[in-house]
């Protein structure tokens, strides 16, 4: 079979879906106006449009359909329902499938009466309709009630690149802290004022952990500078590192790094990131907020709070660090947890049951 990605060659997500499908034998090309990003598997064909977003996701209409006509794909998958999503529908192709992310059906929408009425047009659209999680469906279906072409395709996770490294720890430190984009959204605001009060509270009865507690934040964005300047509010300067963004390769060592993982995000469409955390055997302290609950088993691989609740957030991190024996025993439910569930095995057969669905009913495969 024969599958065009239309998508952001520069994200993560979309390489390891290229690069997945391309390592079972799928010719894959991927047509993009966004450069950089990971490493490509060499199967992979890259197709690069003229025009740049924004403007290209309506002046490179001609090139794709040209494109398009070129290589007579199977099937045209097409990441993001903004404007890659409106590229997507206006080409004409069919079939094509769409695949929601988050922000594109939980802000996007919100910002103007037009947004709206263009993200419900891309998904009625669509010959399929692919989103990461079952909240996030049905934030699909508010936006276009009448939708039943519809799958949950999550993002799985590698498990054996993402493993526990107990060799990367420092025993003579507790270290909590996240791997996430420095914006308002992701509640990195409310992780460091919970990690500041967790120390307040630890200082009243166990000094010594209080003294061992570290936190560490990776990845960067609009926020950084704000949120060093609360660390040094706060006193906690001292023991928090920014470590800035790094590249996915990168990540297991840095979640290995850690004790407790933190994702307390205000707007979370998934939780790719919590379950990466629990893959590498780590408890995890999520809010309730979009698709994270999903992702975690309240008592038993990590614990949900109420989102921008900084003092539920700082106990939870209380519980966990007093209590080594439940980090791992959370730990290791969470990566349990996450090979039954989110294997990355099992991710791409569910979006090739997609393909392979979609093609025969327009009798292309």
């Amino acid at each position: 079979m024969k599958i065009v990605y239309l998508a952001a060659r520069n994200s993560i997500h979309v390489v390891r879906w290229v690069n997945g499908l391309a390592a079972r034998g799928y010719e894959i090309h991927l047509i993009t106006m966004h450069h950089g990003g990971d490493p490509l598997d060499p199967k992979v064909s890259v197709h690069y449009l003229p025009f740049s977003p924004p403007i290209g996701y309506f002046f490179n209409i001609g090139h794709l359909k040209a494109l398009l006509r070129k290589l007579q794909p199977d099937v045209l998958h097409v990441h993001y329902a903004t404007g890659y999503g409106t590229l997507g529908r206006i080409c004409g192709f069919r079939p094509w499938i769409l695949s929601v992310w988050g922000s594109d059906v939980y802000d996007f929408p919100y910002k103007s009466p037009l947004n709206r009425w263009l993200i419900a047009k891309n998904l009625q659209a669509a010959d399929w309709v692919c989103s990461t999680s079952a909240t996030m469906a049905e934030q699909i279906r508010r936006h276009c009630p009448t939708i039943t072409n519809l799958t949950i395709t999550p993002f799985g996770i590698d498990t054996e690149v993402f493993f526990p490294r107990r060799e990367l720890k420092d025993p003579t430190m507790i270290t909590v802290g996240t791997v996430k984009s420095l914006a308002p959204k992701y509640g990195i605001d409310v992780l460091i004022r919970a990690f500041s009060l967790a120390r307040e509270k630890l200082r009243s009865h166990d000094n010594a952990s209080a003294e061992r507690l570290r936190l560490l934040i990776v990845g960067d964005g609009p926020q950084r500078m704000e949120l060093e300047e609360l660390t040094k509010k706060l006193g906690i300067d001292s023991v928090t590192a920014f470590v800035g963004q790094l590249p996915h390769r990168d990540v297991p060592d840095y979640l290995n790094r850690l004790d407790v993982y933190v994702a307390v995000s205000r707007s979370e469409s998934f939780g790719v990131a919590v379950l990466e955390a629990s893959a590498c055997g780590l408890p995890v302290v999520v809010s309730d907020a979009g698709g994270l609950p999903e992702v975690v088993r309240h008592g038993t691989t990590g614990y949900v709070v109420e989102r921008d609740n900084v003092e539920a957030t700082a106990d939870a991190i209380v519980r966990l660090v007093e209590n080594p024996s439940l980090r791992d025993q959370m730990g290791e439910a969470g990566r349990q947890h996450t090979k039954t569930n989110y294997g990355w095995t099992d991710s791409v057969s569910i979006v090739e049951a997609v393909y392979a669905k979609v093609a025969k009913q327009f009798g292309r495969y």
